[in-house]
């Protein structure tokens, strides 16, 4: 069963950085975007039941929840390109996911989340998040607790309420990067593709 607190709730980021620590441990959690459901980056258990409890493709990767460029690059084990890091450092904290070249020949997606309880969150478990919308995967994302639950295969062990979100809310823009420095917008979201035009050009 679901344990819900709130994201108002005294020590209630500690609490949620606590229960990430169990391993297999997934939360759903309020962004400044829509609902999404986070585990620890490096469960492999946790990752395992967040697919199943979206009915998610099993090829699909996970975007990071990071506190700084520097973690994300740190994770992707390499410098970010030259045009990934203006868009970074112009528009996150905030609703831009951007997927980048790997130190592996493959690509590494993250995102700086601009919400309070989040920032508290990354700041407490002390490491990046695995990420993704609390909503079976082809359904539109849930911007309230209860149609995020009700809306997933399998309940998460937290929900971390912070109300309804605006019915008008959208979900990140996302950027992907090639290794010679191209973009290509993937997701229209929160970020105009002419926002990203001006400092990608």
């Amino acid at each position: 069963m679901t344990e819900i607190i709130s994201s108002n709730a005294s020590h209630a980021a500690e609490r949620a950085a606590e229960a990430l620590k169990k391993t297999g441990s997934v939360l759903m959690v309020p962004t400044e975007t829509v609902y999404g459901l986070v585990c620890s980056w490096t469960d492999e258990q946790a990752r395992s039941n967040v697919y199943a409890m979206k009915q998610r493709d099993a090829g699909k990767p996970f975007a990071a929840f990071v506190r700084n460029i520097a973690e994300a690059e740190k994770l992707c084990g390499k410098l970010l390109p030259a045009g990934a890091k203006r868009l970074a450092e112009k528009h996150m904290p905030g609703p831009l996911t951007l997927i980048v070249p790997d130190s592996h020949g493959g690509t590494f997606g993250f995102r700086i989340p601009d919400h309070p309880f989040i920032t508290e969150l990354l700041n407490r478990f002390c490491g990046p998040l695995a990420s993704t919308s609390a909503n079976l995967s082809g359904t539109p994302p849930a911007l309230n607790v209860p149609d995020g639950l009700n809306g997933l295969a399998s309940a998460p062990d937290m929900a971390v309420d912070g109300g309804p979100l605006p019915a008008d809310s959208l979900a990140s823009s996302i950027v992907l990067f090639s290794p010679d420095g191209s973009w290509k917008l993937l997701r229209a979201g929160a970020i105009s593709e002419e926002a990203i035009r001006k400092v990608c050009s």
